[in-house]
């Protein structure tokens, strides 16, 4: 086992009453110390609370604590994990008064987005909020814990990696689930285990694809393409298989709910009834149909008491999960904690920058890989080069995570401007310009960097 200081950024909030039974019951962890840090600190006590019972029934020796001060939660820390949704504090960005303005004010000019957390003007507005939140997390971890690993969880995934991957010397790697769950369905339509598949993809997080699949040495692709383009898709995949079929490659992540944001379908309806491919019932889940002016009020104490009272009851009825699935398919930060901590090799699916993994990408182009750990991290495995079609589109992307980060850090206008008018979504350049001065407006408690 290795005992190591582990720091939970945003520890109060819900990813982490997933995340914290797992900790407890990972041997390779065994004794470590988990502090959480959260602006919320009454939340984050309990959140700690909840992680000090599951410790003492796992037996591991693990430690939980919250911490109301960055620097001493940060202080000598191994890893950290950071899930941060870039509205301050509160129960979460959707449907938080930010975020509903990040996709109120785009309908009005006739942009409709979904779920607003990684491309279009919602997804650079998250980004916008969240990177010097970051950047002020890394000043300090290269103060008082230079040699740790940050593993981010947060959206927009790319953005803040190329952020602080540009503005800071911590070693970050992005998590996410998406590449799993597109080999687990790709597994489902050709009727075999997950596990057994041999896939490479390239890609940036939420936007990626199949290049090349096999199944014990042989190759099952265009079988793979053969039953996407006959079968009937599952709700919520239509777009996604429609485009599979005209670019000859599987989009890896078949959740249209995300794949339609990067693309201009969304500024060309006419309204949420217009939107393609059933794409409609997916609106409520991510505060699309709430006005700005319905958004929330803020917190009333009676009402915060509440909220307390309930997110201490839900936290008792967590348990302990069974000792983690060989095998399993999932984002395993845990695991991946474990492996780097005890020096073992092992495959993971990490966002990194590029460097040589696809030779004809930029190399500070943020894409989702496979990558193997040990006592120093983890690096990628060698993909190959990318093919033109998939390579033209992700081009144009990664210049679009610049500048999205280039503007959160310098609070430039300008170059705010120019990633709305480079994403696929955009619209007259006279409509941008009013748009993004009431999108900086809405976000103007959030983004001192804009109005200094």
């Amino acid at each position: 086992m290795a005992e190591k200081k582990i720091v939970c950024l945003g520890g109060a909030g819900g990813y982490f009453k997933g995340l914290l039974p797992r900790l407890m019951v990972c041997e390779g962890l065994a004794g470590s110390e988990v502090v959480l840090y959260d602006l919320d600190r009454d939340r984050a006590e309990l959140m700690a609370g909840m992680g000090t019972r599951l410790a003492g029934g796992a037996g591991t020796g693990c430690r939980v604590r919250a911490c109301g001060e960055l620097g001493e939660a940060v202080d000598g820390a191994d890893f950290a994990i950071s899930a941060i949704g870039g509205s301050g504090a509160g129960l979460g960005v959707y449907g938080s008064r930010h975020h509903n303005a990040d996709i109120a004010i785009p309908a009005k000019y006739g942009i409709y987005q979904i779920i607003g957390d990684t491309g279009g003007p919602a997804g650079m507005m998250m980004g916008l909020r969240s990177v010097p939140v970051y950047l002020n997390f890394c000043r300090e971890l290269e103060k008082r814990a230079p040699n740790a690993i940050l593993l981010n969880h947060s959206n927009p995934m790319a953005v803040l990696c190329r952020a602080m991957h540009k503005y800071s010397t911590v070693t970050t790697y992005g998590i996410c689930h998406g590449v799993q769950g597109g080999i687990r369905r790709a597994a489902e339509v050709l009727g075999l285990p997950p596990r057994e598949l041999e896939c490479v993809w390239i890609g940036t997080n939420h936007y990626y694809w199949i290049i090349r699949l096999l199944h014990k040495g042989t190759d099952v692709y265009p079988e793979l393409l053969r039953r996407t383009a006959e079968e009937k898709p599952p709700e919520g995949q239509a777009l996604t298989a429609k485009l599979s079929t005209v670019y000859g490659y599987r989009v890896l992540y078949a959740d249209d709910s995300h794949a339609v944001e990067f693309y201009p379908f969304l500024a060309q309806v006419n309204g949420p009834d217009d939107l393609p491919y059933d794409l409609k019932k997916k609106v409520k889940g991510h505060g699309f149909t709430m006005p700005e002016e319905q958004a929330p009020e803020p917190e009333t104490p009676a009402a915060r008491a509440e909220g307390l009272r309930q997110l201490e009851q839900n936290l008792a009825e967590v348990k302990l999960p069974g000792k983690p699935q060989a095998g399993a398919l999932g984002e395993e930060v845990e695991g991946i904690m474990s492996a780097i901590a005890l020096g073992r090799r092992e495959l993971c699916i990490v966002n990194m920058a590029n460097g040589g993994t696809i030779p004809n990408l930029p190399a500070t182009a943020e894409v989702e890989v496979e990558g193997v750990t040990d006592s120093l991290g983890v690096r990628p495995i060698q993909v190959g080069e990318a093919p033109p079609i998939l390579k033209a589109i992700l081009e144009k992307r990664f210049v679009w995570h610049e500048l999205v980060a280039d503007a959160a850090v310098k609070g430039d206008r300008k170059l705010a401007l120019q990633a709305l008018m480079l994403d696929e979504m955009a619209i007259l350049p006279e409509k941008t310009e009013a748009m993004l001065d009431e999108l900086l407006l809405a976000s103007k408690d959030l983004l001192p960097q804009f109005f200094g």
